[in-house]
């Protein structure tokens, strides 16, 4: 199966350059990955006016069989333009190695680190790979804070943090010694320029607007703010969050909350306390039956027994906390256009909350963007003008998400 070809920034000592990225795709019962480039060559351009007409002129290149390659040259520059998501500053990763492991720093070193790794093993960068080897932090930058928590996560941040300090170099010098730039069409240039450049005046011109309307919008929010500060309810002064699941079968109610941003449910061991009524689960807080669970680790969680212990407990879930995984299944096997984007990101998200609460990799391996199932979800979630449409029949990409539902709705104890 096709994936997209994906336009990506990378931040090198010689400057920022532009390229393409075509994410592992299988073809023939074999799978492949590449870069916009010529035998040892990987292309890098300064901006995409260059990228353009480069595309737009030369049939010749690595990607030129990619199944979704006569897509690109029809694309316009702004469409070649990477977006936040696949700008990837190299020379800063020693920046980050000195920040603590958070989760925006491990979400952001996770993402430079696995283009690396695509880059050492499309171009055959043994060096590059020998540094990724060096420390086994690189292997689990994707499993998020929980990875580099405690003594063995301290050393383990510890040890990744000094290998790229001491060798981050080496893998620059790698990278930067394949890329090259090639010629282009002046006249296509001078086309794509003028886009560019068109774009980027209309861009800041919306910005100025934008920025005039915010400050009128700021004012006006200050003054309604120092008027009556807008009340938060009990729930958001606990943080903890009232959730709603519907599934095919039945409706349920229980507690989710974030504790350095990783998920906490009620229940514990990977099991769900669910509740089929929010009455039902306030009855159940105040019995004071419910014994250990990991949100008993919060500090508010006492708030919450007192008011159910009072009868004061009110839950109310609101619309983005309210997951419905019904009917999904059916929506997949319809395709793309069946699928309701907001439902599906929902549904992705509490999955990917209760694996992560679980310690389960299980969800994050089949939502990866280098299986079907990932890539048909990443296709509704992210659209993107140059990803080929998933095709028909859909039949994995429904047995790959029902085996993660089924696994979820294993994880749910009903009370």
């Amino acid at each position: 199966m096709a994936q997209d070809i994906v336009p990506i920034e990378l931040g090198l000592p010689q400057g920022d350059v532009v390229t393409l990225w075509a994410p592992r795709w299988r073809e023939e019962g074999e799978d492949w990955e590449a870069f916009l480039g010529d035998e040892e060559d990987l292309y890098g351009f300064p901006d995409a006016a260059h990228l353009a007409a480069f595309v737009r002129t030369v049939d010749e290149h690595d990607l030129a069989d990619h199944p979704a390659w006569p897509v690109v040259p029809k694309l316009t520059v702004e469409e070649l333009l990477p977006d936040d998501e696949h700008q990837y500053d190299l020379v800063g990763v020693p920046e980050l190695a000195a920040q603590d492991p958070d989760t925006w720093t491990l979400d952001e070193l996770a993402g430079i680190v696995a283009i690396v790794r695509s880059l050492a093993d499309v171009c055959e960068l043994d060096a590059v790979n020998d540094v990724l080897s060096a420390a086994e932090g690189f292997d689990m930058l994707d499993q998020g804070t929980l990875a580099f928590t405690g003594r063995d996560g301290e050393r383990r941040w510890t040890e990744l943090a000094e290998t790229i300090v001491e060798r981050w170099d080496e893998v620059l010098d790698a990278i930067d010694e394949v890329v090259a730039v090639p010629d282009v069409d002046d006249a296509a240039l001078a086309v794509a320029t003028e886009e560019l450049e068109k774009f980027q005046a209309e861009a800041e011109a919306a910005e100025d607007e934008t920025d005039d309307e915010d400050e009128d919008t700021d004012e006006e929010s200050s003054e309604e703010a120092l008027a009556e500060p807008a009340p938060v309810g009990f729930w958001g002064e606990v943080g903890i969050d009232p959730i709603k699941i519907v599934t095919d079968g039945a409706e349920y109610y229980t507690l989710r909350c974030y504790l350095d941003d990783a998920p906490v449910f009620l229940g514990r061991e990977g099991k769900i306390d669910v509740f089929p009524s929010a009455r039902a689960l306030s009855r159940y807080i105040a019995s004071g039956e419910l014994g250990d669970n990991d949100l008993a680790e919060v500090s508010t969680w006492e708030d919450v027994v007192t008011k159910a212990t009072d009868g004061s407990l009110e839950i109310e879930v609101e619309e983005d906390n309210t997951y419905v995984l019904q009917g999904l299944s059916d929506d997949l096997a319809e395709g793309p256009n069946a699928i309701d984007p907001t439902q599906l990101d929902l549904a992705v998200e509490l999955l990917t909350d209760t694996a992560e609460w679980a310690g389960d990799d299980s969800v994050g391996d089949a939502l990866s963007e280098s299986e079907s199932l990932g890539w048909l979800v990443s296709f509704v979630l992210r659209p993107d003008p140059t990803r080929l449409v998933p095709s028909a029949p859909f039949t994995d990409e429904v047995e790959a998400w029902q085996k993660l539902v089924n696994a979820f709705e294993d994880r749910l104890e009903t009370h």
